[in-house]
């Protein structure tokens, strides 16, 4: 979904947990389609080296996850979309932000790019 939602134009570092999904051949060769994107994926039983993505998992766990009780995967696919899409990039505050939702960030980001 990200690749299909931003033209990557520069050399994009790709990190990730050593889910089953993350390190599937199909997976893998799609990213690969992009040379610009390097696929970064933690040692195991190493939490440290993609502390930022196990943080974003926590999160989604705590904030929404371990509080529903999903009868389909259509069900669940539908929640997390929502939490991401609709909740988390665009009205969650972040600290890491300066109290700003990852969506007003990335509109600051795009405005000073454009002037310079």
């Amino acid at each position: 979904m990200a690749l299909s939602k931003r033209e990557i134009d520069k050399p994009l570092l790709f990190n990730l947990d050593r889910g089953i999904q993350y390190a599937s051949k199909e997976f893998r060769k799609h990213i690969k389609t992009n040379k610009l994107i390097t696929q970064s994926m933690s040692r195991k039983g190493n939490c440290w080296d993609n502390a930022v993505t196990e943080s974003f998992f926590k999160t989604l766990k705590t904030e929404l996850i371990y509080h529903e009780k999903y009868e389909s995967i259509l069900q669940t696919k539908t929640s997390i979309f929502e939490y991401i899409e609709i909740w988390y990039n665009r009205k969650r505050l972040h600290s890491s932000l300066g109290y700003k939702s990852p969506l007003e960030v990335e509109l600051e980001f795009n405005k000073l790019k454009d002037v310079a």
